[in-house]
């Protein structure tokens, strides 16, 4: 049976299971005049309103704690997890025993994919609440590879169990590896390379697969950096990158639709090697909170072909998210492709931004203020220059004019979970 075939046998059986049992879908639909037997193909979803965070948010409100989309008591939930609320308020996700079934199979998945076997031994520090923490462990105890969970706030007890327990798997945000790499060189006397790890695996936010950014990561630590990305509402994980190196994998299809959708128009985009767009998900086989056409923000690039380690999934770059682009001049800017560029000037710089606001996001007005630290040692003469060929580069490479104000090292703070690149003055 073709994937596709499999995919609408389930896609079928789910919006049944949906529109019966979720009072939040039953009303879409009505809305919208469509019933579950006009949803037979998945380009039949075209005719489904999109759902969005801000719906979600506002049925939970409505029927807290897991809102009026909710397709099964919480007698039958298990486990809640949540959002990391970076855009506004939490929401809960409740799980039964047959979702969280699915989400331990896709997350052991994340892990054979980047290479990771029985033998790993992994130190988990991000966090171990609500968000993605707690099921990558079942994940992990699936793969039946050693879970070393550290979680966030604990950088000295993170080094220490990498040498106490030989580890050779890190999971954290590239943020936070930049920060360690800065930790174990003041606090252990030593290069972080030396401590042994042979995957890093990243996530949480962009960086992992901007090139300065994974460059200077894997510098640092003499290891291979590899992204994972998936969307708290729908799986913690649903793509993962190989050894190769070449985007993520989607590793979910079985689970959960993938569309491609311009961001401005909401018009779908075949999915085809080269396309950007928004990933939209439709869960095919969830219980408790099901979400179809769920839009998530999240701008990125398509690869397709098979890739060299045999996989023939479509891959992905993440190119930043809908909610933190800046329109400068009617120039879609992204904070993450600023840092990108900033890092190209190592060893000048450390890599550490941050976007000064004086008017509300997204719409704001040239130039834009960006602060970077430099490295110590550099001289008047050497910090003038360095500001205007940044400035320039930005310019050149991302079709904006900014002003950049060099601050010394240890400026800018350190993040151990998202970073955050934006801050708004004066607004």
């Amino acid at each position: 049976m073709e994937l596709k075939d499999f995919q609408e046998i389930k896609l079928r059986k789910q919006i049944k299971y949906v529109y019966e049992n979720s009072p939040f879908y039953r009303e879409k639909f009505r809305q919208a005049g469509i019933s579950p037997d006009d949803i037979q193909t998945i380009g039949d979803l075209e005719k489904v309103p999109f759902t969005t965070k801000d719906e979600i948010r506002e049925s939970q409100k409505i029927q807290p704690p897991l809102g009026l989309h909710a397709a099964a008591s919480l007698e039958d939930v298990i486990r809640v997890h949540s959002s990391s609320g970076t855009t506004g308020k939490p929401t809960y996700v409740g799980i039964t025993r047959h979702d969280w079934d699915i989400w331990t199979e896709i997350l052991a998945r994340v892990l054979t994919t980047h290479g990771i076997g029985r033998d790993s031994r992994i130190v988990f520090a991000m966090g171990l609440t609500f968000f993605v923490g707690s099921s990558m462990k079942d994940g992990i105890e699936r793969l039946g590879a050693t879970f070393i969970p550290i979680g966030t706030g604990a950088s000295e007890r993170v080094v220490q169990s990498i040498q106490d327990f030989q580890a050779d798997v890190l999971f954290c945000t590239p943020s936070y590896a930049s920060y360690l790499a800065e930790y174990v060189r003041d606090h252990f006397h030593m290069e972080p390379k030396d401590l042994g790890i042979k995957i890093m695996s990243v996530g949480g936010e962009p960086g992992g697969g901007l090139p300065e950014v994974r460059r200077k990561i894997e510098q640092d630590w003499g290891c291979k950096v590899l992204e994972a990305m998936g969307n708290a509402d729908m799986a913690p994980v649903l793509f993962s990158e190989c050894p190769e190196q070449d985007g993520m994998h989607f590793i979910g299809s079985d689970f959960v639709i993938c569309e491609i959708i311009d961001p401005k128009t909401g018009k779908t985009i075949p999915i085809a090697d080269g396309v950007e767009g928004e990933l939209v998900y439709t869960a095919i086989d969830r219980e408790c909170c099901p979400l179809v056409r769920f839009r998530t923000r999240d701008l990125i690039r398509v690869k397709t072909g098979e890739c060299k380690c045999g996989r023939k999934s479509f891959r992905i770059r993440c190119i930043g998210r809908t909610d933190d682009m800046l329109i400068v001049r009617g120039v879609n800017v992204f904070p993450s492709a600023i840092k990108d560029v900033v890092s190209s000037f190592r060893p000048q710089v450390t890599g550490e931004i941050r976007i000064l606001l004086k008017q509300k996001p997204p719409l704001v007005h040239p130039p834009l203020p960006i602060q970077v630290e430099v490295e110590d040692g550099l001289t008047e003469s050497e910090q003038s220059a360095l500001k205007k060929e940044i400035e320039s580069t930005l310019r050149s490479k991302l079709i904006f004019t900014s002003d950049v104000q060099l601050v010394p090292k240890g400026t800018l703070p350190r993040f151990e979970m998202k970073a955050k690149l934006v801050q708004e003055i004066n607004v």
